[in-house]
């Protein structure tokens, strides 16, 4: 490893474990910004850009640093943009029984099909629509964010109908998000049937927590990059 990038690398990985630490009031739990990890990492990557980059009239150091200093702020960006994104999504969706997690610069919304769909049914409850209303509409003030939107089942019942299903339910999420004002260039939507459990299928607790739809938020990085 380079000597300016060794130098930089400590300084990124503190950023790292310190990070920038807030409370959400809304349920209560302490929460760990990303715009410090953001910006860590990106500092760390672009140090090395900058450092493999240049035709020598510029000192690997100075290049390391520079690079360093972008790829900072470009991450900051990603983060900061992500934690303001995920804080109006915790205060819209709070009370409707849809989780919000954070997985990095991703945001992940976690929509049970109890709070959803009626049972072995793609229709989305009058609950369910208020809900996506008010996601649509943070939504719309963040365009540049992806939207995937996954379907997903438990294992009751023959596996092909199962798939179809969680097709309909991710359909009926993304066309609901479209009607309400989303931009459908911004949107895919994906089945993935009994096919990714996040708990057994042998309880039916673990059922209701594999009936689900999963609206993963990313940051369209293009967006972020430094003129």
């Amino acid at each position: 490893m380079h000597r300016s990038i060794r130098l930089i690398a400590p300084l990124a990985a503190a950023a790292l474990l310190v990070g920038c630490t807030t409370t959400d009031p809304y349920s209560g739990q302490t929460q760990r910004s990303q715009t410090g990890t953001g910006a860590a990492i990106g500092a760390v990557v672009g140090a090395a850009a900058g450092a493999l980059s240049g035709d020598g009239s510029t000192s690997r150091r100075d290049r390391a640093l520079i690079g360093a200093a972008v790829g900072a702020a470009a991450g900051g960006g990603i983060g900061a943009y992500m934690d303001r994104q995920e804080q109006q999504l915790r205060q819209s969706t709070q009370g409707t029984g849809i989780g919000v997690d954070r997985r990095g610069d991703d945001i992940v919304l976690n929509m049970p099909s109890e709070v959803t769909f009626g049972f072995d049914s793609s229709e989305l409850t009058a609950n369910a629509r208020n809900a996506l209303n008010d996601v649509a509409s943070v939504l719309q003030q963040y365009p540049d964010t992806r939207v995937n939107i996954a379907g997903h089942t438990d294992s009751t019942g023959d596996a092909g109908y199962n798939q179809r299903l969680s097709e309909r339910r991710a359909d009926a999420v993304g066309n609901y998000l479209a009607q309400a004002g989303v931009s459908r260039n911004r949107l895919n939507m994906q089945g993935y049937g009994e096919s990714q459990p996040v708990a057994s299928n042998d309880t039916e607790q673990g059922r209701a927590q594999n009936r689900r739809v999963e609206i993963t938020l990313s940051p369209i990085e293009s967006r972020f990059q430094q003129p």
